[in-house]
C-alpha cells in the first residue's frame, strides 16, 4: 500500500492489550502509515504527552481498561478533541457500535479486518478530518 504522492505519512497511535492483535494490525498498516503501538490506556496517555498522533486506533477493551473511556477523555480534552478515533474491536453488536459512537469514536471497524479495507478507511477518516478543519477556519 503506497501513500498518495505529496502527503506525509500519518502517525497512528494503536492501543490494544493483545500483543498478537497489535502485531497483526501494525503489520497491516506499516506500509502506508507510521504506527506507534502501546498495550494499555495508561501508555496511550503517556504517548500523548510525548507526541501528537494524527489518529488513534483503539480496542474497546484494553485489558481491564476501557477504550470507550479513552474516547470520552479525548473528546472532552481541548488539546485532543480534534483527533480522529477509530475503534478496531471484536465487539460486534449494534449496542456495542452505538456505545462506541456515543463515546466519541469517528469510525468502528470489527475484527477480523481486511488490511486493504482498514487502510482505505483510515485515509477516508483522515480526509474527513482534514476537510472539517478547513471549514472551521
Amino acid at each position: 500500500m503506497r501513500k498518495p504522492q505529496g502527503l506525509r505519512q500519518l502517525h497512528i497511535l494503536l492501543v490494544d492489550g493483545d500483543q498478537n492483535a497489535r502485531e497483526k494490525t501494525q503489520h497491516a498498516l506499516e506500509s502506508g502509515f507510521i504506527v506507534h503501538s502501546v498495550a494499555s490506556i495508561g501508555e496511550a496517555y503517556t504517548s500523548f504527552e510525548m507526541f501528537m498522533p494524527d489518529m488513534l486506533i483503539t480496542e474497546v477493551m484494553v485489558g481491564q481498561e476501557s477504550g470507550l473511556n479513552l474516547c470520552r477523555h479525548i473528546r472532552s480534552n481541548p488539546a485532543l478533541n480534534h483527533l480522529p478515533v477509530m475503534l478496531l474491536t471484536s465487539f460486534t453488536t449494534l449496542h456495542d457500535k452505538v456505545a462506541g459512537f456515543d463515546a466519541g469514536a469517528d469510525d468502528y471497524v470489527v475484527k477480523p479486518f481486511d488490511a486493504h479495507h482498514i487502510n482505505v478507511r483510515i485515509r477516508l477518516l483522515a480526509r474527513i478530518k482534514r476537510l472539517e478543519s478547513r471549514t472551521k477556519l
